[in-house]
């Protein structure tokens, strides 16, 4: 069987426009049901096929009874029991080619959704990141997703399928008493009524509750990614405390909305059932009086029955309009976020002969919403291949710098280029190719050992893997692992010490073979021999390559040829050979 492949979203759907409201979000969500049309015009043919052999069943039973039963004629009776035995076996063929045809456009209508949220989340820049909690984003990007893709799908199909079959039925129902037709709908309007008033509460209770469920997600994700630290501070109890007070708030408010979804599906139901048994009261008494068959009634509470779930379906999708509203605007608010760079319409390429030489032109950066500049007109000439250090005290914008050179903010003032092209000039992707990180917190994604050393290059082979490997100083432990390369490194690489994932971090590094290294205080987790052998070896490999070392650690920046402290937002020159002589 071949593999299942969601369908890809156009790129306009790739970010919703920054002007929010319900029609750009309508809008916005439309352009994932569009390739889906066709087949869920089948999956709706189907389910009206289905629907109409249903409804067949009731008039069926009403020729049984009176034509058959009644009136003693056998051949009638088992011609009727056929047809209907017929009519059950090809409806349940339909629903089962429906629900084939349903799953697939369904599923890739989610997929899609969630892909086109995720590559945009991609997008974001790190002060995003930095703002937003975690866990919430995973709520929406899970929970609130779903519930907008099963209102998007579920609701028309539900919506159309649910007024044929109610107007298929009504028709039957009139056809068979006018009279019994009108006191079954009598109670509708207030029906109506009632969901009116219910519905904002609903909305305005599940916009609470969503906010709710993202905060236990945040908390449980932001608590479980620091365990040692609230191991180490002796806070179990009061971490387990903060958790029960917020399932607290949730569950009461969830209690609260349980019951107004209660009344919103209760309500309906015991009025639906008033007109049924006034129906069967005048119905009864006109069998009684002879102005109606028994078979006649029989079928009437059939149809009365089959009309009552498309209208508990159309007045429930009016409630569950409320639900998918408060989803498709906590997602709409990931989509309306703005990245903080942009690929160029017609990007340039880095020359073939490219080296890596970098120039800060009087630079200046700050975060939105922060009046004061991290950096105020940086300037530095950072020429190609050369090895140079940068020092600061925290806070003094190092990380915002690593940032800048990536493209993952682009500066307030001034410029950066790459070998004389501005670095907006560069697709964001292409030029972080181009200039590899080694922080002194290494991340590392669940997997293997290989897995993370060829991260950045995913074609790499075994024994590409295995050099960069063994360059950059890990190949012995690596070695010692129980699966060598095939050993998983667990959730944030936590299978493995501090200093044993800067070395895959570096690894990493290499096989990328890019023209910038940027050593964010790379070796802070290793002894004074592995550093130097780090030290050496990145000395070795990337000569000839820019080599941009952040920090204070001897080894790796008393060799450098340039040197600057990052202060007052500015790259102030320090003299290397009288800073090599303090080392």
């Amino acid at each position: 069987m071949a593999r299942f492949q969601p369908s890809p979203p156009a790129p306009k759907q790739d970010r919703l426009t920054e002007v929010s409201g319900t029609e750009n979000h309508r809008r916005w969500l439309y352009g994932f049901l569009r390739p889906q049309l066709g087949r869920l015009a089948v999956v709706f043919l189907l389910s009206l096929g289905a629907s109409a052999l249903a409804l067949a069943q009731p008039y069926l039973t009403k020729l049984l009874i009176d034509d058959g039963l009644l009136a003693g004629d056998f051949r009638t009776l088992a011609l009727v029991a056929a047809a209907m035995l017929a009519a059950a076996l090809l409806g349940a063929g339909l629903t089962a080619l429906n629900r084939w045809h349903y799953v697939t456009a369904s599923g890739r209508v989610l997929f899609a959704l969630r892909e086109s949220v995720y590559r945009h989340l991609q997008r974001l820049s790190p002060a995003y990141y930095a703002r937003v909690r975690a866990g919430d984003v995973m709520a929406r990007l899970d929970g609130d997703v779903a519930e907008v893709q099963r209102f998007a799908v579920d609701s028309a199909l539900a919506l159309l399928n649910g007024v044929l079959v109610l107007c298929g039925a009504l028709a039957l129902m009139l056809s068979l008493s006018w009279k019994l037709s009108l006191i079954a709908f009598a109670l509708l309007p207030l029906q109506v009524l009632l969901l009116r008033v219910l519905r904002p509460r609903i909305e305005v209770l599940t916009r609470e509750q969503r906010a709710q469920a993202g905060g236990i997600s945040a908390f449980l994700y932001d608590r479980l990614s620091a365990m040692k630290l609230v191991q180490s501070a002796g806070a179990e109890a009061r971490e387990a405390q903060g958790l029960a007070g917020l399932q607290a708030d949730y569950f009461t408010g969830l209690r609260r909305l349980q019951m107004f979804n209660l009344a919103a599906t209760t309500a309906p139901s015991l009025l639906t059932l008033l007109g049924t048994v006034l129906v069967f009261l005048a119905g009864g008494a006109m069998v009684i009086e002879g102005a109606l068959t028994l078979g006649t009634l029989v079928a009437f509470t059939a149809y009365l029955a089959r009309a009552s779930g498309p209208v508990h379906t159309l007045l429930g999708l009016w409630v569950a309009l409320a639900r998918a509203r408060v989803s498709l605007q906590r997602v709409g608010e990931i989509m309306a976020e703005a990245p903080a760079v942009r690929a160029p319409a017609e990007p340039r390429c880095l020359p073939r002969e490219a080296r890596g030489g970098i120039v800060l032109e009087a630079v200046g950066f700050r975060y939105p919403g922060q009046e004061a500049g991290v950096l105020e007109a940086a300037s530095a000439r950072l020429p190609a291949g050369a090895k140079v250090a940068i020092a600061g005290a925290s806070g003094a914008g190092k990380t915002t710098l690593i940032d800048l050179l990536q493209r993952h903010f682009d500066p307030s003032a001034g410029r950066i280029t790459l070998d004389g092209i501005d670095l907006r000039q560069l697709d964001p992707g292409a030029l972080r190719r181009r200039v590899a990180v080694v922080a002194q917190d290494s991340l590392l994604i669940p997997g293997s050992v290989a897995d993370n050393i060829r991260y950045a290059r995913p074609e790499a082979g075994a024994e590409a893997i295995a050099e960069a490997a063994r360059r950059a100083g890990a190949a012995d432990f690596i070695a010692a692992l129980p699966q060598g390369y095939a050993t998983e490194v667990g959730t944030r690489g936590l299978k493995l010490s501090g200093g044993q994932r800067q070395r895959i971090a570096l690894a990493r590094a290499l096989l990328q073979d890019p023209l910038v290294l940027i050593l964010d205080e790379a070796t802070s987790g290793v002894d004074s021999a592995m550093e130097r052998n780090i030290a050496a070896a990145i000395d070795r490999l990337f000569a000839g390559r820019t080599r941009i070392v952040i920090g204070h650690r001897s080894t790796l920046v008393r060799d450098a040829e340039l040197a600057f402290e990052l202060a007052g937002g500015r790259l102030r020159p320090q003299d290397a050979g009288r800073r090599r002589a303090a080392l």
